[in-house]
């Protein structure tokens, strides 16, 4: 797509999301996201309306078919609303997971999950991390995948499924060989929500919330849970493999939102800081401290959408392996400003900022968990860190 058409669907999304989209979003922070649906699926037709629907998808398949580096430019718009990813149907899990079937799934899966995925129509959940393993090992994982004639029958336990409440079916990661080596021991493979054996445990607390339909992170259960062999993504013992595959772009989309959360939280101080006065003609912006904070909020702001513009672009030309150490800096670098920018931005707002009356409370609440999925930025960092320091090891 032409730099002037990218342009152009962002600027039709901001207005979107500024004029009509405010509405419905304050309908979700006061009264849930069930309560906010009639508002939303109206929005999503304006979405289509507009031809902003599906911006990562090939256009074969009614989406946009933008580049990784164009669709972050999409996706930091779209960040500025807790609304904005689920309008255009391109939100963590189920991005993620439509390219894992777009590119690895059989015609057959496509056509029975991919395309009402793609259309909006239904939604899917992806079930890695474990209660007994530590998240930071995903190699490391107890749950099975024993064949059985033409079936695979799983038995295992999840967490941290995000958003299993209301999902049509859930990609699992699994063991299917547990004497290959290490990252080739486990397949993913498709389970639809229904299949016997396959429970939700719980939705579970996160930050002193419930979350319920897209918003949960559900505990599951795989009890004896069969199901055919073609259900399996790619091929077997390749889960690791697609499991890096699917992560390098969709950190890539988590920190694009990221800023874009940051620059939507910017707005609101700065507004704030400038209406907001301690005494008669006396406003918070005169403070050199909320001046300081405005300063250093727009430059890490900038710094890091610059870092995630050149990962997007290492990974566009390179792929997920070639741009290893670009995905791991931006992961934790990008994290740590958002967590700033909130922090300053709740300040500024004083006991305003710890209510529902703008979106700041809830992006502190579940964006903290920003740190820790996709890689705990400790990790992140030792795998920078050392890929640098092999590199001096080698001179």
């Amino acid at each position: 797509m032409s730099e002037t058409a990218v342009t152009a669907v962002v600027e039709r999304l901001r207005e979107l999301l500024d004029g009509p989209g405010r509405e419905a979003e304050a309908t979700m922070l006061r009264d849930g996201w069930r309560a906010a649906l009639p508002q939303l699926h109206e929005l999503r037709n304006e979405v289509k309306r507009i031809g902003a629907w599906a911006p990562h998808l090939p256009v074969a398949h009614g989406g946009l078919g933008l580049s990784l580096v164009e669709f972050a430019r999409v996706s930091e718009v779209l960040g500025r609303s807790p609304i904005g990813h689920w309008l255009c149907n391109c939100q963590a899990p189920d991005i993620g997971n439509m390219e894992l079937l777009h590119t690895h799934a059989s015609a057959e899966l496509q056509t029975r999950w991919l395309s009402p995925l793609m259309h909006g129509e239904i939604r899917s959940c992806f079930a890695m991390t474990e209660p007994e393993h530590a998240g930071s090992n995903p190699v490391w994982m107890s749950t099975t995948a024993i064949a059985d004639g033409d079936s695979y029958v799983i038995t295992g336990h999840k967490w941290f499924t995000t958003g299993a409440d209301g999902a049509a079916f859930t990609i699992v990661m699994a063991v299917t060989d547990p004497d290959a080596a290490p990252h080739k021991r486990a397949s993913m493979i498709l389970v639809p929500m229904d299949t016997p054996g396959f429970s939700i445990v719980q939705n579970i607390n996160v930050m002193g919330e419930r979350g319920g339909d897209h918003h949960s992170h559900a505990e599951v259960r795989f009890d004896g849970v069969r199901v055919s062999m073609t259900h399996r993504i790619g091929g077997e013992g390749e889960g690791f493999a697609l499991a890096q595959a699917r992560l390098g772009p969709g950190r890539v989309h988590h920190c694009m939102r990221w800023i874009g959360i940051c620059e939507r939280a910017f707005d609101l101080m700065c507004t704030r800081a400038v209406q907001r006065e301690l005494s008669p003609g006396e406003p918070l912006a005169r403070r050199e401290t909320v001046q300081h904070w405005v300063a250093e909020s727009r430059a890490e702001i900038d710094s890091a959408r610059l870092l995630v513009l050149e990962a997007a672009e290492v990974l566009d030309s390179r792929g997920p392996l070639g741009a290893r150490e670009q995905i791991s800096a931006i992961k934790f670098h990008t994290a740590a400003v958002l967590q700033r920018v909130l922090d300053r931005s709740i300040q500024v707002h004083g006991a305003l900022g710890l209510t529902d009356a703008t979106p700041l409370a809830l992006w502190w609440a579940h964006e903290r968990g920003a740190r820790i999925y996709d890689g705990p930025d400790e990790v992140h960092k030792q795998s920078l860190g050392r890929a640098i320091l092999k590199r001096y090891a080698a001179r």
